[in-house]
């Protein structure tokens, strides 16, 4: 083969688009594009609590069912977030709550990395390493901070404690639901959450 034709099919073999070799430009925030794990923790009354580094399945079962159900009826009215998003209510109490609801009135407490304010509704499901917090002192707080409506949701017993500002200003529990009860709320009229489908996946 001459040393013409070996050139010319060298050039045929070479790719159309070559790799592009410069760096990326990231900023020191940028931890994900690392694939570096930012530590998940809540700071409540002050205190620091260090957070699992992932859900048991279970859990992530029930957020997912209540998201669907949640978004489908009431995404038009406001925002609906899931875990991990930052609440940050003040330096003693940064939460990250299972699921809030923001309603669009509200949004402009939801900034770039975190909401800073209180949501309209909070959602907590209880593990053996959190259900005190959620119970008590994150309720005490959201309280605090003018919550209008709490949910507390059980995986053990499979219900769902639903709790209202009342007019004292305090999270007063209104209901408990059980399957196959359907969760309503006096303050959300779209809100209809069916309590087979939140339990539907477990075993």
């Amino acid at each position: 083969m001459s040393d013409k034709r070996k050139e010319d099919e060298s050039k045929k073999r070479e790719p159309l688009v070559k790799e592009q070799i410069e760096d990326y430009a990231y900023d020191g925030d940028d931890l994900d594009f690392l694939g570096v794990e930012e530590e998940r923790y809540e700071i409540i009354e002050g205190v620091r609590y260090d957070m699992q580094a992932a859900p048991t399945i279970h859990h992530q079962q029930i957020s997912g069912a209540l998201y669907i159900m949640l978004y489908q009826t009431c995404h038009s009215n406001g925002t609906l977030l899931y875990s991990p998003a930052d609440v940050y209510l003040d330096e003693d109490n940064q939460f990250q709550p299972d699921l809030v609801y923001i309603l669009h009135e509200n949004a402009s407490i939801i900034k770039e990395k975190r909401i800073e304010g209180v949501p309209d509704l909070a959602v907590e499901i209880l593990s053996p390493s959190t259900s005190h917090n959620d119970k008590v002192r994150k309720k005490r707080q959201f309280e605090r901070f003018g919550l209008k409506e709490y949910w507390i949701v059980d995986p053990v017993h499979l219900t769902l404690d639903q709790f209202i500002r009342n007019e004292d200003g305090k999270l007063q529990l209104v209901e408990t639901y059980v399957a196959p009860d359907r969760v309503i709320s006096p303050l959300f009229s779209c809100i209809e959450v069916d309590m087979k489908r939140v339990f539907a996946n477990l075993r």
